[in-house]
């Protein structure tokens, strides 16, 4: 792997003829830049050292228009190189550029006085001294500052001897990226172009496990799948790369569909988010907004610190919802920037600690411990400890295979609804006992209808085999109590499979279902009494979480704009008859209101998770 350092300092302070004099390679790219005499995008340029190894250096624009560009190369740095004119000494973007590796917690680097021949030797130590002052309140406290002189080299191999410094201080200090030691691969998106008779190519710093010629990775927000046709480091071609700067030609996706801030991954923990749960280092006001900077991306954001969302941690630091203009690609324990136009904590840093927070029902458990615990796990670098408190926070976990994990609590207390409302009728037949559960599930955490009905009946197994409940044929009862003499076994089984027949978008009707699933008159009659199927028409019926998941994606596009039937079909995939008598339905409930310009939400929008309840 190779160490990455990124440049800082004040604009014409001299950062990229000091890369020029130490790498060889001019970081300026753009003609624009070298025609200007000024960099204006992020370069990069590489030093061969000579025990064989080698270091990249991320080349950042000092101008103060330019501090977004700054932060996308600083956004995925391993350490800093600080840089400071020995005729000019710190001046605003010193003190910026300072305050966004602070705010980052780059905690490895080195400080350059540079343009040493044109002073004293007097002036070189002083401001060498001013940079010492500055840093010492920094995450850069005691780095080494060095005077050097790029035009006659001068302390260019004392440079050279601290660089090895700081990339093995990098080396050895434990991954603060959160999982970086799982294995999997992350390169946030830098650049992107054209080579002629390759196709789409892009660049980045490679970030976790190595990156295997070949091999398919996501391409996130979008979540699509690409291929790595071909890596190159340094020019040359290789087929596997550990961390550091790497060029990727990529095969299933075109030019135009790749941009900065997009990012490229095997891990399943990089997710695409809108709203997330943060730690700040610092205490901002409620609605608070600024420009989020997350490894190359940068878009709009603004906090939520108003009733559960003002979130005070045990440590003494702060928690809030952070909403973006749009979604990005981020993971757990992804450090980022806030700059805020005005006032005072411009610049703010803070860690990812949640990318889908907490609707719904469930924010009742966002509570101050429960987040301390998450935060503090996160930063001890803990997946394991991670997932545990994120399952305390949540009160389930959701696995992508659909598998339902409840936390201890929520466990508790479901159980002894179930066992309560049996005391009440001891013998009751099971899909009213899984439905139960379901309903009274969603009353403590927020889920959806298909993992309430999968959590539901791993319950009802769950206190079977704890021998706390007995199953008979198709009931269930409490042990000790009578056994039902309603329904037998093989109706029930005839009313599961009769539910499942209509537990899609666009169902048979219901009386070539019920012959299909060989289920009696009494069983489709049983199947309505337990709200498990409803009714649209006579002959139209579906199973009653599939309905909710179709009305609560009816509300979702409502809410978006003007529903009308023909987006609904083109959404749901199926045909006008289906539609007309799902909108006609939520019409008569009030949930939607049909207008000249299409559905849009009704009076009664908020009761769309009742449905069938």
């Amino acid at each position: 792997m190779t160490v990455v350092i990124g440049t800082a300092g004040h604009i014409d302070h001299g950062k990229t003829t000091l890369l020029r004099a130490l790498t060889g390679i001019d970081a300026d790219r753009l003609p624009e830049e070298q025609r200007r005499g000024m960099t204006i995008d992020v370069g990069y340029a590489h030093l061969a050292l000579p025990d064989g190894t080698e270091l990249d250096f991320v080349d950042v624009p000092g101008h103060d228009r330019l501090i977004g560009n700054m932060l996308v190369g600083a956004g995925e740095i391993d350490a800093a190189m600080l840089v400071v004119a020995a005729d000019d000494g710190p001046r605003a973007q010193t003190l910026e550029h300072l305050e966004l590796i602070d705010a980052l917690a780059i905690g490895v680097g080195v400080a350059v006085v540079t343009k040493a021949d044109v002073v004293e030797a007097d002036r070189a130590i002083e401001v060498a001294a001013a940079v010492g002052g500055l840093l010492a309140g920094t995450s850069l406290r005691g780095s080494p500052v060095l005077v050097v002189s790029s035009a006659d080299g001068s302390g260019l191999d004392a440079l050279r001897a601290a660089l090895v410094e700081v990339r093995d201080r990098v080396l050895e200090r434990v991954p603060s990226s959160f999982g970086a030691s799982s294995g999997t691969s992350r390169l946030a998106i830098d650049r992107s172009f054209v080579v002629k008779g390759r196709g789409a190519v892009v660049t980045g710093t490679l970030r976790g496990g190595p990156l295997v010629r070949g091999a398919p990775l996501r391409l996130v927000p979008g979540d699509r799948t690409v291929r790595a046709r071909e890596l190159q480091v340094h020019g040359a071609t290789v087929q596997t790369v550990a961390a550091g700067r790497v060029a990727i030609n990529l095969a299933a996706v075109e030019t135009g569909e790749l941009a900065r801030g997009l990012v490229l991954t095997d891990d399943p923990a990089v997710g695409s988010s809108d709203r997330l749960l943060v730690r700040l280092a610092h205490r901002l006001p409620d609605r608070a907004r600024a420009r989020v900077h997350l490894g190359t991306a940068s878009v709009d954001g603004a906090l939520s610190r108003s009733g559960r969302d003002a979130i005070d941690l045990l440590d003494g630091s702060t928690a809030a919802i952070l909403r973006l203009s749009v979604p990005i690609a981020v993971a757990p324990g992804d450090r980022f920037v806030l700059r805020r136009p005005s006032g005072d904590d411009r610049v703010v840093g803070g860690i990812v600690l949640d990318v889908a927070p907490l609707r719904g029902i469930s924010r009742r458990r966002q509570t101050s411990e429960r987040v301390s615990a998450l935060a503090a796990a996160i930063a001890r670098g803990s997946r394991s400890a991670a997932d545990a408190a994120r399952l305390e926070l949540h009160g389930l976990a959701v696995s992508a295979d659909g598998d339902v994990e409840l936390a201890a609590d929520v466990v508790e207390r479901l159980d002894e609804e179930m066992l309560g409302s049996l005391a009440e009728a001891p013998a009751q037949p099971l899909p009213v006992v899984r439905s139960g559960a379901a309903r009274a599930l969603r009353r403590h955490v927020t889920l959806n209808a298909a993992a309430a009905a999968r959590a539901s009946t791993e319950a009802v197994d769950r206190l079977v085999a704890q021998g706390r409940l007995v199953r008979d044929g198709g009931s269930a009862r409490l042990p000790g109590s009578p056994p039902s003499v309603g329904i037998d076994a093989a109706t029930a089984a005839a009313m599961d499979r009769l539910e499942l027949a209509l537990a899609v978008p666009a169902p048979p009707s219901l009386a070539a279902a019920a012959r299909a699933s060989d289920c009696p008159s009494s069983g489709v009659r049983e199947l309505e009494r337990a709200r498990r199927i409803l009714l649209l028409e006579p002959d139209l019926a579906y199973a009653s979480a599939t309905y909710r998941s179709l009305a609560e994606r009816a509300l979702g596009l409502a809410i978006a704009g003007p529903l009308t039937p023909a987006t609904f079909r083109d959404e749901t995939g199926t045909s006008r008859r289906y539609v007309m008598a799902i909108l006609e339905d939520l019409d008569r409930r009030g949930i939607l209101r049909r207008t000249a310009a299409g559905h849009i939400p009704g009076p009664r929008a908020g009761g769309v998770d009742g449905i069938g309840r």
